[in-house]
């Protein structure tokens, strides 16, 4: 069977936080009462991959006013810890605030499905961009002998093999740079994640003297 991607539903939510532990064991999942607000607060915005019947991946995002953020910023922050109260219909801006699939179920196109979807809104919603801060999962086997900066553009360079930071550069995405302590718990990625930015070839904007905040 191929793979289906549809908006997340309210019963889709325990599957949702067993595949976070399984995948992040290190991480606490999301609380059941969190993935409802999220659905609440922003339903479109929501996707899970199914296969067989069952929940081999899942997206959240989010809109934000990008002005208000930028490269200093975190995970909690951005997304109000989770809950999504940053959202904000008027900016133009698709903050992804989560993607991952399982590891078990590999090769079937399950993480490029999910990149569709966030892509198919963000054109649908006429947005400008989308902007996410990617795990160097990599990047603890090489911390003691180089920055996470340095580690980001080896990888961009083929120097080293990361396998998200790749994905995504495959996906369309640009790299912007490092954001340290986007998530402390992420021992992973030491804390820190790669920003990147996909941008919107079909935005219509309006043209304005100043730049209106995104």
């Amino acid at each position: 069977m191929s793979v289906i991607v549809r908006n997340t539903q309210v019963e889709d939510i325990d599957g949702i936080r067993e595949l976070q532990r399984r995948i992040y064991p290190t991480i606490p999942p999301w609380s059941r009462e969190y993935i409802e607000r999220q659905l609440n607060v922003f339903p479109a915005g929501q996707f899970v991959a199914m296969l067989d019947g069952k929940i081999v991946g899942s997206a959240s995002s989010l809109i934000v006013m990008w002005d208000d953020y930028g490269l200093d910023h975190d995970w909690r922050e951005v997304t109000g810890g989770g809950t999504f109260s940053t959202h904000n219909p008027a900016g133009k801006t698709l903050y992804g605030a989560e993607v991952f699939v399982d590891s078990a179920v590999r090769r079937r196109g399950i993480g490029r499905s999910l990149y569709a979807a966030r892509r198919r809104l963000c054109r649908n919603m006429n947005l400008r961009r989308i902007i996410a801060a990617g795990r160097l999962p990599g990047f603890h086997h090489h911390a003691n002998n180089m920055s996470a900066t340095t580690y980001a553009m080896k990888v961009i360079w083929g120097d080293i093999d990361d396998t998200v930071l790749r994905f995504q550069l495959r996906e369309g995405f640009q790299f912007c740079g490092v954001v340290d302590n986007y998530i402390p718990e992420d021992v992973e990625s030491c804390g820190y994640a790669a920003l990147i930015v996909w941008l919107n070839p079909l935005y219509r904007g309006t043209a304005t003297r100043s730049p209106p905040r995104t």
